[in-house]
């Protein structure tokens, strides 16, 4: 809908000010000079309070009765278009289902990055281009599933089984990513447009949209399928609140355009999997596509004595033709505790996560938020130790054994780009050496008990996550990929799944895990927490089908399902003055 078309009358435009913690909707008149060009989604500058501020125009119509449209202002300039009113549905039900306060992060995320005045011209083709993935078309005729490719497979086949369809929009799980495959299919002449830098073609209409996490509200005209690549990996989740997820945004936009979505993972998450058609490999064509996985056991040895440098992998380290990258996620001193008398791990009775020390003299579990005294929970005792150091003093006694230059690799020390990794054939490093290190060899986790036991109730899939990064980084078992890891559980689902080649190991396990401690899928999660927490989720509380508890310094809400969840929270008034914070399906609790 366009001012255009309500001439006759004074039009009022509804616009929401492009400004952090207002959430409101403010109206201005149309002036006759921009009435031809104001429409749904367009961008705006308004005065508000004294100031020029921009905004997006969300509503367009008559003066409501009773409103005196001599006492409203003017829209004083337009910016170009945004979001359209398909789109703008998108974001209203986005704020919703993520309990979003605030319409704006969403509309920033859906509006070019640049001022554009009009759509570029339709780019479409004809091209059916080769090779086209099997799997992936039958998944795609029957309305969409998920496809489980091993680490090393390409992705292309897929991407253009789906470009067959129609317009397809597709979302990676980074930038870099995006980057290569829009380059792969411009060579084999599909129409594309890469998200953000290209918004004006991908809003005139190519044959893909690509891009990262912020492509899933990218404009993609005439939507006939949707592909998300690395469903598994987290950066397809906004870390910041609102918390949505790439996936759930782009299968809601499936959903209204009648249009199947594709998930593509080689060990895609429970909730991917959850309510959807999967498609795999033969056992022997998938295991022998994933890298040779080789497991140091360490389950006789006390926690306290474990060397994180083991036999087997100094004789990687020595090896001069080998470029070997260590894997440590721990910065500075561990957390985890082994009991002196039976040298078990403290782990949860209930979910079996790994129990930390947050108060003295307490354990607490940070998956199910069970907790118990300072004790063993194996013999009893009370004598626990901590163990494992972190990063900074390891790069030393790598070195040290390697008898060559060691280079840290440690997430947020350094730009993304500024690395050189060519200074150096070893690393030690956080899992950022696994996205910022190239051609690498052998990738040894050090300790896979702190991935296996990270306190959050989706460790398991995280952990498995890691091996399937690291096996797409030193590649399949027979180019000699080789990923090492040093474990004192050789039994648990992980590192067999990763022997194995197998992610359904992991995946059937998390089911029912899942199933029996009510987490997602089987229930609705949020984490409540900032001023004002406490009165809001008191009344929240009150809500049929919402139980709540307390978790750390937080707030955890659980329900059935989104539908209960999101309802209690938006018709729970929110305390005056209060900053609360509500992160819907949190990775990390």
């Amino acid at each position: 809908m366009t001012a255009e078309a309500v001439v006759h009358e004074p039009v009022v435009a509804g616009v929401v000010p492009d400004l952090t913690g207002l959430d409101r909707v403010f109206d201005y008149v149309v002036p006759t000079e921009l009435v031809a060009v104001i429409e749904i989604g367009s961008r705006v500058r308004v005065s508000l309070n004294g100031r020029r501020v921009g905004g997006w125009v969300v509503s367009l119509g008559l003066p409501s009765p009773g409103v005196s449209v001599d006492k409203l202002k003017s829209i004083d300039k337009s910016s170009g278009i945004g979001p359209d009113a398909e789109m703008l549905d998108i974001c209203r039900w986005a704020s919703i289902r993520w309990c979003a306060s605030r319409l704006r992060p969403f509309l920033v995320t859906a509006s070019p990055n640049t001022v554009v005045t009009r759509p570029a011209p339709l780019r479409r083709t004809k091209v059916l281009a080769e090779p086209v993935s099997p799997a992936a078309t039958k998944l795609l005729h029957e309305g969409g599933g998920v496809l489980r490719l091993p680490p090393s497979a390409d992705q292309m086949p897929a991407l253009l089984a789906a470009a067959r369809v129609g317009p397809t929009l597709v979302v990676c799980a980074s930038v870099d990513a995006a980057n290569v495959l829009a380059h792969r299919l411009r060579r084999a002449g599909i129409s594309v447009a890469l998200m953000p830098e290209e918004w004006a073609l991908a809003r005139g209409g190519v044959d893909v949209v690509i891009g990262s996490r912020a492509a899933a509200f990218a404009p993609c005209p005439g939507l006939k399928a949707a592909v998300v690549l690395d469903e598994h990996e987290e950066s397809l989740q906004e870390e910041r609140a609102p918390t949505w997820h790439a996936r759930d945004v782009l299968a809601e936009r499936c959903r209204r355009a009648e249009a199947p979505l594709l998930l593509v993972s080689p060990c895609p998450s429970v909730v991917g999997l959850s309510g959807r058609a999967l498609v795999a490999p033969s056992s022997e064509r998938e295991k022998a596509a994933w890298s040779h996985v080789e497991v140091v056991d360490q389950s006789d040895l006390e926690p306290w004595k474990r060397s994180m440098l083991s036999s087997e992998l100094i004789a990687y380290l020595r090896h001069a033709d080998l470029r070997v990258a260590c894997v440590l996620n721990t910065k500075g001193q561990a957390r985890l505790l082994a009991c002196r008398s039976c040298n078990a791990l403290t782990r949860c009775e209930v979910c079996q996560g790994a129990m930390v020390e947050e108060v003295p003299g307490r354990l607490d579990c940070g998956a199910c938020g069970a907790t118990r005294p300072r004790i063993c929970g194996s013999c009893g005792s009370s004598v626990l130790s901590r163990i494992r150091p972190g990063v900074a003093r390891l790069r030393d006694e790598i070195e040290a054994a390697a008898q060559r230059d060691v280079l840290a690799v440690v997430a947020g020390k350094e730009k993304e780009d500024s690395l050189d990794d060519t200074k150096a054939d070893v690393f030690i490093g956080t899992e950022a050496v696994l996205h910022r290190v190239r051609r690498i060899d052998v990738v040894a986790f050090l300790d896979f008990d702190s991935e296996l036991l990270a306190p959050r109730y989706c460790a398991s899939e995280q952990a498995f996550s890691l091996v399937a990064r690291a096996a797409r980084l030193v590649g399949a078992r027979d180019r000699g990929g080789r990923v090492i890891l040093q474990t004192s559980m050789p039994d648990h689902e992980v590192v067999r799944a990763a022997v194995a080649g197998d992610p359904s190991i992991v995946s059937t396990a998390e089911i029912a895990r899942r199933q029996m401690l009510g987490l997602p899928p089987a229930s609705a999660i949020a984490i409540i927490e900032g001023d004002g927490a406490d009165a809001f989720v008191l009344e929240l509380a009150k809500s049929v089908g919402v139980s709540t508890a307390a978790h750390r310094d937080k707030w955890m809400v659980r329900a059935a399902n989104h539908e209960i969840l999101t309802q209690a929270c938006a018709t729970t008034s929110r305390p005056a003055n209060s900053k609360i914070r509500i992160e819907v399906d949190p990775p990390r609790i």
